[in-house]
């Protein structure tokens, strides 16, 4: 099996050329993105030496389901998906915040608790909850968009404040944001799931609000499955998760935390297939489809055919 781990194209109106953790992204008569989900895996902000097979495919491809059931909601930047590791939609100008949304008090939130915090981003939670328990309403935790390091975390009024934002465009990102998590939270309900968090970014185009990039991937999002959580709730249980939570996991009982000096563990042929076969599992519960890998033995011929067909119809 073939991991596509780099890219080097040069599609038909090409402008730029950005490569990020996970996708390589191409300009098009800067009015076009082609955006390639690589089978890259980071975790720590640490891009691993291997890639992992029809990781990018499963991504992009639960990204394209979400983006098309949530189309009634705002605009999105999505115009085609011409090949199973690519989206090309519209260049947006990015708004330089990610709206981060949590229904329930884990990861990231519940560090902060823990250590004895109870106000995030500027926004109180309540007294006495424990890990992984259910918000009375979903909290909404903007980060920063950093070009370089970590996303800072970041209050509402503090955007308004410096300028990141309008208080319009925010509170409109702030609606968008509750509509479409909770179209999420439906949509996995019906799956046996529950969206525990998630992130999306939004962007403008001719001054209309869109939303870019992936939404509801296991990459940017937690997922707990709904069957036995109060139960494990109530006994001070980890729950069970759908992320991709157990690659970290695995990094952290090899010793690696993304800390200077420290390794990467070996990724054995068999641990790059046994996370293949943990992404697909994801595929299949969060969509609910049998998984179809992708045909083809030289992938970037493939890509770079479906791509350049498909932009010369735009």
């Amino acid at each position: 099996m073939e991991a596509i781990v780099k890219t080097d194209f040069n599609f038909p109106g090409q402008t730029g050329h950005y490569v990020g953790k996970v996708r390589d992204v191409y300009s098009i008569n800067d009015e076009y993105l082609v955006m390639v989900v690589s089978d890259r895996i980071s975790a720590f902000d640490v891009v691993l030496p291997k890639g992992i097979p029809f990781k990018g495919q499963v991504l992009n491809q639960i990204a394209a389901r979400f983006l098309d059931a949530t189309a009634d909601i705002l605009p999105n930047w999505k115009i085609a998906t011409p090949d199973p590791m690519v989206t090309i939609g519209h260049k947006c100008e990015p708004f330089k915040v990610e709206m981060v949304i949590r229904g329930y008090l884990s990861g990231h939130a519940w560090r902060e608790y823990k250590a004895g915090k109870r106000t995030i981003c500027g926004v109180e939670m309540p007294e006495g909850m424990v890990e992984n328990q259910k918000f009375p309403q979903p909290i909404i935790t903007p980060t920063t968009k950093a070009a370089e390091g970590h996303d800072e975390d970041i209050s509402k009024e503090e955007i308004i404040a410096q300028g990141i934002v309008s208080r319009e465009d925010y509170e409109q990102l702030e609606a968008y944001t509750r509509a479409i998590f909770q179209r999420g939270t439906e949509i996995a309900a019906k799956m046996g799931l529950i969206l525990v968090d998630t992130k999306y970014e939004f962007g403008k185009k001719d001054g209309k609000i869109y939303l870019m990039d992936e939404i509801h991937t296991p990459d940017s999002s937690r997922y707990f499955y709904a069957e036995g959580y109060e139960e494990r709730l109530a006994a001070g249980e980890k729950q069970k998760q759908l992320s991709k939570e157990f690659v970290r996991e695995w990094l952290m009982a090899n010793g690696f935390q993304g800390q200077e000096g420290q390794q990467v563990p070996e990724m054995t042929d068999e641990i790059v297939n046994g996370i293949t076969e943990r992404y697909i599992e994801l595929y299949e519960n969060i969509i609910g489809e049998k998984f179809e890998k992708a045909e083809g033995s030289d992938i970037a011929s493939r890509i770079e055919k479906n791509v350049t067909e498909c932009l010369n119809t735009l």
